[in-house]
């Protein structure tokens, strides 16, 4: 029995008493903070203590909310001062907020107490508002790390189950998934039939049947049915354990805005710490009114705190990613969501990503008295040895009974057709070239697709088309694709040139390439590449193996996720988790969204940063103005922020 859940939900338990802790602490000190601001702006410390006793009374008092509300702000300013990394908004805040209680040593000045104990208070509050936020944008990415299976059940010789570590069980042991449980491992199910949760890898909210014989993926619910699975991979190789180390990494990789920001707020705090020093003593060496300078200077360093930017811009990423992974879309890290955004081209291959990969019946066209379901027949027993997917695709259309009793004298002709004896007649089943050899023009068809046609003793009995059907959302997704701003959709394939021809003109799409082999493909996305212009991107997606070199090429590599290769998830950028490719259009929305807040936030907080270190600089500005300019700013930018969690219209 796994024992990892009790000490996951012990840290979950501390980590929010922490966070509860800090939210009642502030709350005391907000209590206390009013009822002294109350009885010094009605003079009853005055009219208790005297003047100037009512000054330092109120210093004492002012103290109490100040140390309960910022004492770990002044602690982490300390240690990092000792450490030599003096240069952050602990910093900024610890000076000011104490510069403000030191102006009590100029007589000659109003005291600034009620303000330096209302900065630390407001700033606090500032930060709960940052960990609420956080909290929120987690609670996405959070369900997603709770598909991790803490057990998988293996049956004993007695028939009863035993509770093993997924990372214990062998490929190909036989496990057991009850209703009610997640589904530990990737595998095939051998025994019995369920409907599958699939909403937190796909976002897919409709429950999938599934049955023996069906591939199933760990990470899903089993919700109805006793079901016996024979896994197919080691659980570290498993789709929840590629999910969840994409989630886990996704962090590391920042985007250029991000890590501009971090270089920004290195230099700016020391820059705007020595500009504070400089306006106080040069102002005060110039004029003589230190206490005036002072105030300014300290003013000044409440402004310039850029907890606004370093706060609401990451967590602006964060919130598009966690956005995103709503709709089973997987951004490997904040680059790419920065990247995804400027994406004007997109690349498709066809096999598996705008169609389904799987051969299947699309026409019969019967002839010389044969019906549809007479024609499938003998195609189907002509076709009962072969194990090939047109083959196979022909038996499963004609649904009936195959008795390969009535079949002799079966014979292959690779990459042509097959012939076959099937109850005493010659039966020829191939392509336009086999009839060809046994003296039959073999007629045009208008449907596009690979054509079986079917002679019995010479004579033409019809035609049968196996076609890859087109997934019901592609067309749909080039649509949107176009509509989201997208410029050029393009499609590369293996395929025939009258099929991708045909498939392009369905879709809608600008334009394709035809029977191009996977180092064509890296050639074709050079080209595209180089075509580009401006800040414009270019996005791949693909799912096969053969696509992982065109997916890393690419600016962005988008792969489907649930069918998909493991090479192809790799090698890309972003993972489309449900295998619909009309969630694309919605991933690039969601990084536009994100870029437009991530950007109203920089100028926002900017802007008005600027605008009040002028007035403070000017004298104009006093300290109140300086908390809104700080915290204010700061809890907008943040609110602001939380707004790329939002992707139900998307």
């Amino acid at each position: 029995m796994a024992t990892a859940d009790p000490k996951k939900k012990k840290k979950k338990r501390r980590k929010k008493e922490s966070l509860e802790h800090k939210r009642n602490r502030i709350l005391v000190a907000l209590g206390i903070f009013a009822v002294v601001y109350a009885l010094d702006e009605l003079g009853t410390l005055t009219a208790a203590f005297g003047t100037p006793g009512d000054i330092y009374a109120s210093f004492m008092l002012f103290l109490i909310p100040f140390l309960i509300a910022g004492y770990d702000v002044l602690q982490k300013a300390f240690n990092n001062i000792r450490r030599g990394k003096a240069f952050d908004e602990s910093f900024l805040m610890a000076v000011a907020t104490i510069g403000a209680f030191a102006m009590v040593l100029f007589p000659d000045t109003d005291p600034h107490m009620a303000e330096g104990a209302a900065v630390m208070l407001f700033y606090q509050v500032g930060e709960l508002f940052q960990a609420y936020a956080v909290g929120k944008s987690r609670k996405s990415i959070s369900a997603m790390m709770d598909i991790a299976p803490d057990y998988a059940n293996v049956e004993q010789a007695d028939g009863s189950l035993e509770q093993v570590f997924p990372d214990d069980i062998a490929v190909g042991t036989v496990i057991v998934v009850k209703p009610g449980e997640r589904v530990p491992i990737d595998g095939v199910i051998v025994e019995g039939e369920t409907q599958l949760d699939t909403a937190a890898l796909t976002g897919e909210s409709a429950p999938r049947p599934a049955k023996s014989g069906d591939d199933i993926i760990s990470g899903c619910i089993n919700m109805t049915g006793l079901i016996h699975v024979r896994t197919t991979k080691p659980f570290g190789e498993s789709t929840v354990a590629r999910v969840l180390e994409l989630v886990e990494n996704a962090s590391e990789k920042k985007a250029r805005t991000e890590n501009f920001i971090t270089r920004f707020a290195r230099i700016y705090t020391p820059a705007v710490t020595g500009a504070a020093a400089v306006l106080a003593l040069g102002g005060g060496l110039v004029t003589g009114a230190w206490s005036d300078w002072i105030l300014r200077g300290l003013t000044f360093l409440v402004v310039s705190c850029p907890c606004a930017l370093v706060i609401s811009v990451p967590l602006s990423f964060f919130g598009g990613i966690g956005g995103a992974s709503k709709l089973g879309v997987l951004i490997k890290g904040s680059n790419y969501l920065e990247t995804l955004a400027d994406v004007d081209t997109v690349v498709f291959d066809k096999t598996g990503t705008l169609t389904n990969g799987t051969f299947s019946v699309v026409a019969v066209h019967p002839e010389a008295g044969y019906t549809e379901q007479s024609l499938l027949e003998v195609a189907a027993l002509a076709e009962s040895f072969s194990d090939h997917p047109i083959a196979q695709s022909v038996r499963v259309a004609y649904q009936g009974e195959v008795d390969p009793k009535r079949v002799s004298n079966s014979a292959n002709d690779a990459g042509h057709g097959v012939t076959a004896t099937i109850d005493g007649k010659h039966v020829v089943v191939g392509n336009a070239k086999m009839l060809a050899a046994a003296g039959v023009e073999a007629p045009d068809c208008e449907v596009v697709g690979t054509i079986l046609h079917v002679l019995v003793d010479g004579i033409y009995a019809g035609h049968i088309v196996i076609a890859d059907t087109i997934k019901a959302d592609a067309e749909q997704t080039i649509r949107d694709l176009h509509a989201a701003g997208v410029k050029r959709t393009v499609m590369l394939t293996g395929d025939r040139e009258e099929v991708a021809a045909a498939v392009a003109k369905r879709l809608g799409l600008d334009e394709f390439h035809a029977q191009l082999l996977p180092g064509d493909k890296v050639e074709r996305v050079e080209a595209l590449l180089a075509a580009e212009s401006g800040k414009g991107k270019l996005a791949f997606v693909g799912d096969g193996i053969n696509d992982a070199p065109v997916l890393t090429r690419a600016d962005v590599g988008i792969a489907m996720g649930a069918m998909g290769s493991d090479a192809a998830i790799e090698a890309a950028d972003v993972v489309l988790m449900d295998d619909k490719p009309s969630n694309i259009s919605r991933a690039i929305r969601v990084a536009r969204k994100t870029m437009s807040i991530v950007w109203q936030n920089i100028i926002f907080a900017l802007g008005i940063k600027l605008l009040i270190l002028a007035l403070a600089a000017l004298g104009i500005a006093n300290m109140w103005l300086a908390v809104f300019g700080d915290v204010g700013v700061a809890i907008i930018a943040i609110l602001n922020a939380m707004r790329a969690m939002g992707v139900k219209n998307l």
